[in-house]
Parts: structure tokens; sequence; C-alpha cells
């Protein structure tokens, strides 16, 4: 195992620690307070230490589900909404009593994918996090599941976590569940906890159940895509078991607790720009883009913007300023943009020298499908 890099998680200043519901609420639905007071003493103890915190909290339906005596997770979208609504605001309360016990000053965020994908919200969004923790108040995120229809259906807060951790250029993202970490399983039947993932492939998300519960519908394969996702633009990710005693702090310590996986890709001090970052993951692609070797070899190996000549065919109806996946011919994800064309136009220009699109279209307003400056590179 790689020690040294976990020991540079002791250096890790800005923590997002998202809680997950199982490790929240009991069984029975109902919040498990002596849990939650654990967590929080330890998130207060390593605020103190000169860490900086961003929480991201699950358990509002289960709250909502313990007030409204339901023994089941409702499975209808207005039944879920209204545990939520419910839920959070004891959530929240829980959460008030708890930190303040600790001296510690919280304040209630709630996001959706589509006001982080706002620009002029995903700013203030930022700005805001950003002043509340240089304020020294710990910031509890969680998703506006009373609107945010998609957030109900979507990996238990997974992906906010790894929105939130771009956001705010985390150092390290600690995703807590009810499991020790991923676990491989051996020839004789018996599993082993994988200490530490020096990438996320293929073959370690076959390792992932993929199940959630009655309780939250994230399961260990959401936790793998949101760690990539940050893993791969340079923030730690742990994944360990939120109930054993003591997790925070011995993550913290660069202790060999859960799951670690190393970021692949080393940034500079400012990390990946902010605006290339929110193309890159707070859009939702509306189609994707195939493109020849030539093109391909543009984009990497000469920085170069994406050209119609290149393209070879695309998928999903899409205006222009878009998101768009681009992909090669051997469906790799090769890059994320935003179009200058919409995808009409793109079906009409695709494969063309840049010189006809005039002639095609009856105007030429761009000379690149997708700009350099609107497009992100994404490793592999």
């Amino acid at each position: 195992m790689n020690t040294e890099q976990r020991t540079n998680i002791k250096s890790a200043r800005r923590l997002v620690v998202k809680i997950g519901s199982r490790v929240l609420v009991q069984k029975t639905g109902r919040p498990d307070i002596r849990r939650m007071k654990s967590l929080v003493t330890e998130l207060s103890a390593l605020q103190r230490d000169g860490r900086e915190i961003i929480v991201i909290t699950s358990g509002a339906i289960g709250a909502g589900m313990e007030v409204l005596g339901l023994k089941q997770r409702p499975t209808k979208l207005p039944e879920l909404q209204m545990a939520a609504a419910v839920g959070q605001s004891r959530l929240m309360n829980i959460y008030t009593d708890l930190f303040s016990a600790e001296k510690c000053t919280v304040g209630q965020i709630l996001l959706t994918h589509d006001g982080l994908k706002d620009r002029v919200r995903h700013l203030n969004t930022r700005n805001t996090m950003l002043t509340m923790i240089r304020s020294g108040i710990i910031p509890i995120v969680n998703e506006n599941d009373t609107v945010a229809v998609d957030s109900i259906k979507f990996g238990d807060n997974d992906l906010l976590a790894s929105l939130v951790s771009h956001l705010v250029q985390a150092d390290l993202l600690i995703l807590l569940t009810t499991a020790d970490g991923l676990r491989r399983k051996l020839p004789s039947g018996r599993s082993v906890r994988v200490k530490i993932v020096e990438k996320i492939d293929d073959s370690i998300l076959g390792l992932a159940d993929g199940k959630g519960s009655k309780l939250s519908t994230g399961g260990m394969a959401s936790k793998l895509m949101a760690a990539r996702d940050v893993a791969e633009f340079g923030t730690s990710v742990v994944i360990a078991n939120g109930r054993a005693n003591n997790v925070l702090t011995s993550i913290a310590a660069g202790e060999d607790t859960g799951t670690f996986i190393m970021p692949t890709m080393v940034t500079g001090p400012d990390g990946m720009a902010q605006r290339k970052k929110w193309i890159a993951f707070f859009h939702r692609p509306a189609g994707k883009i195939y493109i020849d070797d030539g093109a391909r070899d543009a984009l990497v190996k000469k920085n170069k913007s994406l050209l119609p000549i290149g393209i070879k065919k695309i998928e999903g109806d899409f205006g222009v300023g878009a998101a768009v996946e681009i992909k090669t011919l051997d469906n790799s994800l090769l890059a994320r943009g935003l179009v200058s064309y919409s995808s009409s136009d793109i079906r009409q220009i695709m494969g063309k020298k840049t010189s006809q699109i005039a002639s095609i279209l009856g105007a030429q307003d761009y000379d690149e499908v997708v700009h350099k400056d609107n497009m992100v590179l994404i490793p592999h």
C-alpha cells in the first residue's frame, strides 16, 4: 500500500464529507442521534484543528419517514417530496443542536443540479460556501428534494458530493457509508477490503454491487463514479464506514481506514480553472458527438478546437450552447464541451470543410463546432 499517499491526507485542509442515509438513519427510519452526535464531535474537532469542513448530508427522506410514521420509503414522487420537505427541517434542527453543543455554527444550503448548471447561480453558490468556511461556518448541504426530481432518483447525493468538491476545490472528499470500503472477493469466497485504488477503471467498477436500500438509493457504484470524477482532477477520496468509531479522525490522520482512491492528476495551486470545471461537471450532456482519429489528435495533441470536418456522427437534439460529450468512434469519452451550433446544423455540416459552412447553412457564425475554450479534455 502506498503509505506516502495516505500520509499526504494529513495535510488536506479543505474537506468535503458526505454522510449517507444508512449512516444517519436507523433501520426503523428514525435518525440515529447517537451516531450523528459522534460524527459532529469529530467534525467539530477537525475544524478546531484548522480544517475547513463542508458536510453533504443525506437522510431528509428518512427523517421525514419518522415524523410521518412511514415504515417504507415512498415510491411516488409527491410522497417522496413531502417526506423530504418534512424531514429536511427535522434533520437540520438536529445538526444545529449538535453542532451548537460543540460551539460550532452551521448553515443550510439546498441545491439542485439545474441551479449549479446556471453560471451566475453557480458562482453565487461557490462564493457563499467559500465565505461561510472562511468565516468559520460549516455549510450543511443537501439536494433540494422537494423540487429536484432527478435528485431523488440519483445516487444518494454521491453526485452532489463530487460537484461540491469541484465547486470549492476540495483537497479531500470523504464518502461515508455502512461498508468499510470497497471489497474484492477472493477465489475462496471470502472478501477483503481494497485498501488503495490507483485508478478507477472498469475492473474497479466491476467490484461494486450497485445496490441501495429502502432508506437510500446509492450503492458502491455511485460512490465510485463520484470518486472517479474528482480523483481525475486532483482530489483525494476515501470511502469508509461512517458507523465506525473515530472514522473521520482516523482518515484525517492518514491511517489505514476504508478505501483510499488516489488522485490521478496533479493540479497546480488553483487546480483546474473554475469555468472549465463548470463546463466539465455541472452540465448534463444533451447529446454526443463522435469524431475520427484526425480530430482526436487535433484536440489532444495540438490543443485545437473541434471542426466539422472531423465529426462522423452525432446523437441527440440540442441547441446552441448545449453541453455535449465528445467521443471517439470506439465510444471512449474524450472531452466535454459547449457547442457553437445546434444539432440540426451540425448534422448538415459534419464531415465538411469550414469554408463550406456558409454555403450549407446560409451563414457562418463560427469556424468551429466546439471552441477549445469551451472544451475540457477528460483524462484517462
